[in-house]
């Protein structure tokens, strides 16, 4: 199992910008493809980005393409998600998530929660207008 831990979250205007931050315990994590969901109140949990093991692949949901960016740094095992011109609508709890066993992008199907294995606790993200 892999342990991961979100920070970075907070209260920002619309226009503004957060970096967020997913560390990972154990030897392996760097291994796995990785990904953030968010959720907001009274919706279901959806997809915002994934980065393959390596970070020579990325994915976007279409919402946030453009002022999102998904990276990783290995030797930190951290993964970030930095996101500039946030919007109101993108108020949620985000979510860092592992993919243990390699289903998502040996796949192409990375969009899918129920493929990642691990899941951190959540960091709010409160956008305001």
């Amino acid at each position: 199992q892999v342990q991961l831990v979100e920070s970075g979250g907070g209260s920002v205007q619309a226009g503004g910008s957060l970096r967020l931050s997913c560390a990972a315990s154990g030897r392996t994590a760097s291994r796995y493809a990785m990904a953030w969901f968010r959720q907001a109140p009274g919706k279901e949990r959806e997809f915002v980005a994934a980065i393959s093991w390596s970070g020579g692949s990325t994915s976007y949901a279409d919402s946030v393409k453009g002022r999102f960016t998904i990276s990783r740094d290995n030797g930190k095992n951290t993964v970030y998600l930095q996101m500039h011109s946030l919007k109101p609508e993108d108020t949620a709890v985000y979510y860092c998530a592992a993919d243990r066993q390699f289903r998502t992008y040996s796949s192409g199907n990375y969009y899918n929660s129920g493929l990642y294995d691990d899941w951190g606790q959540g960091t709010r993200v409160t956008v305001s207008s």
